[in-house]
């Protein structure tokens, strides 16, 4: 019989029919042994980015794994420049891309609040709030008057003229998460909500603020995973492309135009539905992207449908941590199940977008690749 994980947490996710405790944290072994010494969690190729470092970071605190998770964030809080900034990406300890993005800096927010909705640990929001708090005030420092925020700064610290709609509804949940660690330490930030307002007016309303790239399933789903599209409008976005993005029995394309599948992008949407209350829905897909798992508890990070192949041909720890974060909203296992719902209260399906008097319709997509730079990296060529 195996011993209990060392400093491991109680209510571990599980999905009934579809992957037990065990598997869970199988597949959170498999985001630790992409763990380097430092605690940063590394792509397959060895880069890190910091995005994508969170998400893994989450993953290994809702499978339990609490040090691994813990030795996460303070590569975090270490590894942050003094402009609240990080760099985009860093391997073996070094920086290798100095510019930064926005999208980045704010999905800090995300997993602090996770950490502290799953942890309940008073002294680690204490000694995140700092990092959180440069993060953020370095993220709207990059906002445009009509409510986006600019995708990155580059290396000489010149912000892009155009911004992300999938880095947008990121950096959306990240303010909110944010306002809600401020208020949860007693240092309210009044201006940050009314930042995240104008962020989803223009996400909701104005899909000319953002430069195109609606190949992207990112770019169909975000709005409403980031927290800005509920109730009827979310669901009208969700069926408008349903189709188009969801192959049947596989999961979801990354782009429209490749016949290629990924993990983390089927699993995101599974959040996305869980947010809206598509509980069937989220099910049935988290079930059919487990053709992508290994037999040691990783996952593929795509598969290639035309072709009968694995592409890129690896396995990544982000795509494990969109598993597990899904398997654990599917079954409330954790504090932190209810993230992707709404970051400061109740499980948020009944919310509705920010009003604003105009018809919802479909936002442009991005012209860069975020959050993570996932889609830009691992595009079919």
């Amino acid at each position: 019989m195996r011993s209990p994980e060392p400093h491991a947490r109680a209510g571990v996710p599980a999905v009934p029919g579809v992957l037990g405790t065990d598997d869970v944290l199988a597949t959170a072994r498999s985001i630790a042994r992409a763990q380097e010494a430092s605690g940063a969690v590394h792509w397959p190729d060895g880069h890190v980015d910091v995005w994508d470092h969170v998400e893994c970071a989450m993953a290994l605190s809702a499978a339990g794994l609490a040090v691994p998770a813990r030795r996460a964030y303070d590569w975090l809080r270490r590894s942050q420049r003094a402009d609240g900034s990080w760099p985009r990406t860093f391997v073996a300890g070094e920086v290798t891309d100095p510019a930064a993005e926005s999208n980045h800096a704010a999905y800090a927010a995300v997993g602090v609040w996770h950490e502290l909705q799953v942890s309940r640990d008073d002294a680690f929001a204490a000694a995140m709030w700092p990092t959180v708090r440069r993060a953020i005030d370095w993220v709207l420092g990059m906002q445009a008057p009509g409510g986006e925020v600019a995708w990155e700064r580059d290396a000489r610290g010149v912000a892009a003229g155009y911004a992300l709609l999938t880095g947008c509804s990121s950096i959306h949940q990240g303010l909110r998460c944010a306002v809600a660690l401020a208020d949860y330490v007693g240092e309210s930030q009044p201006d940050w909500e009314l930042a995240a307002d104008q962020l989803a007016h223009a996400i909701a309303c104005h899909p000319e603020s953002f430069a195109d790239r609606s190949r992207f399933s990112m770019d169909w789903y975000y709005p409403v995973l980031g927290g800005v599209l509920r109730g009827p409008a979310a669901a009208e976005r969700l069926a408008a492309d349903w189709e188009t993005f969801v192959v049947p029995g596989l999961g979801v394309r990354c782009v429209s135009d490749h016949p290629w599948v990924t993990g983390a992008e089927s699993c995101e949407l599974v959040l996305a539905l869980d947010a809206m209350g598509q509980d069937a829905a989220a099910a049935a897909l988290f079930a059919e992207v487990q053709h992508l798992r290994d037999g040691g508890g990783a996952y593929w990070t795509g598969w290639q449908f035309a072709d009968q192949q694995h592409y890129p041909a690896e396995r990544s720890a982000w795509t494990a941590a969109a598993v597990i974060l899904a398997a654990d909203a599917l079954s409330d296992a954790t504090g932190g199940a209810g993230v992707f719902r709404e970051p400061c209260a109740g499980d948020g399906r009944a919310a509705d977008p920010p009003g604003c008097g105009c018809a919802v319709g479909s936002p442009g997509g991005s012209t860069g690749e975020s959050p993570g730079d996932r889609a830009g990296a691992l595009e079919h060529p």
